[in-house]
């Protein structure tokens, strides 16, 4: 792969958790590039991919991967030009690999996913012969795309999560995991949870040990498998029932309350049972989710910002319950309200 006009590193970052398999014959590993791709999710795994064979070479060992970049085209230009790159080989000349890697890509999601469309026949074709395919970050529309994850579990970026549903209803979409795994399909959460996903399978292929040494050369994480703890709430209002968005603006607006279904639907002039039907439609959550969400989201801005202990945030977001606070919490960021505040609160951070 040839990259013009391209200056400086991408810091990565990963972690898996997995059983380690035996090393095998080399494996071909295809990492798809389209006009829309995000750079970084194309040069992280080529990297991190190519730095396992140069350990192998250092113990004296044969190369276990075969890392190629594919496109539809010969030269693809991303980021409005500013890079241009040359991919090994066309997808057309490409009969046979081991894993495709879908990257992610920027901009609008939709237009993406119909941008490369021309993808989707190519993955299915692959996947079908044997290959196991992995998607990265929002690349995971496009690979939802190919119906492959239907009914399967599938993670992206958090901040998508709104849109991935709506978008594909039949995917078991789980935002707060790093990684899935099932059945050779492979998908990872937001952002550099992307370089997880590749350690992950580093580990798979090349055994712990490898997966370890990768881990410490780019200074990650090893053992991290949610991003609960990265995820911002917000509040689905992409839709046109405006009672639902009167209900969810009450909410918000008292979230220092102790609020009911009962009161809503009261408030609302809605049957109870019509109420959370059409809550449910229009936000993707029920309403008692969608209330303790909210009143999560504000305690953890609480314990980021100010001085207040745990019981005071937990008054302050409507909750006279300890336990059933401790549990909603960690429930929605993968920490205790004690384990969030040391690990966030400015304060006690510079200290």
């Amino acid at each position: 792969m040839q990259i013009r006009q391209y200056k400086g590193l991408f810091a990565t970052k990963s972690f898996p958790i997995f059983v380690a398999t035996k090393k095998s014959s080399m494996k071909h590993i295809t990492i798809l590039v389209t006009p829309g791709s995000n750079l970084a999710s194309i040069d992280t795994p080529r990297r991190a991919f190519l730095s396992v064979n140069e350990e192998l070479k250092n113990k004296n060992e044969s190369p276990l991967f075969k890392v190629e970049i594919a496109g539809s085209v010969k030269e693809i230009k991303l980021n409005n030009g500013i890079y241009t790159i040359h991919p090994d080989v066309e997808i057309k000349n490409l009969k046979k690999t081991d894993l495709v890697i879908i990257p992610a890509f920027e901009g609008d999601i939709k237009k993406g996913v119909e941008q490369n469309s021309d993808l989707i026949p190519w993955i299915i074709q692959q996947y079908r012969k044997g290959a196991e395919v992995a998607s990265l970050c929002v690349g995971a529309f496009l690979l939802a795309a190919t119906g492959l994850v239907d009914g399967k579990s599938c993670s992206t970026h958090w901040r998508a999560t709104n849109d991935f549903k709506k978008m594909f209803p039949k995917v078991n979409l789980v935002p707060d995991k790093i990684v899935t795994d099932e059945n050779g399909i492979y998908t990872s959460g937001g952002a550099f949870s992307s370089s997880n996903l590749i350690l992950y399978l580093i580990e798979k292929y090349a055994g712990r040990e490898i997966a370890v040494h990768c881990s410490k050369t780019f200074q990650v994480d090893i053992d991290r498998d949610s991003q609960s703890p990265f995820i911002i709430f917000k509040a689905q209002k992409d839709h046109n029932d405006i009672h639902i968005r009167k209900a969810q603006e009450f909410i918000e607006k008292n979230v220092h309350e102790r609020i009911s279904v009962d009161q809503i639907a009261s408030l609302l002039s809605i049957g109870r049972r019509n109420l959370e039907r059409r809550f449910k439609k229009a936000t993707s959550n029920s309403l008692i989710e969608y209330m303790q969400r909210v009143k999560v989201e504000a305690a953890k801005q609480r314990f980021e910002t100010s001085t207040d202990n745990v019981n005071e945030v937990m008054y302050n977001v409507g909750y006279n319950d300890a336990k059933a606070f401790r549990n909603t919490f960690k429930r929605f960021t993968g920490l205790s309200p004690v384990g969030y505040r040391n690990k966030y609160n400015r304060d006690l951070v510079a200290v």
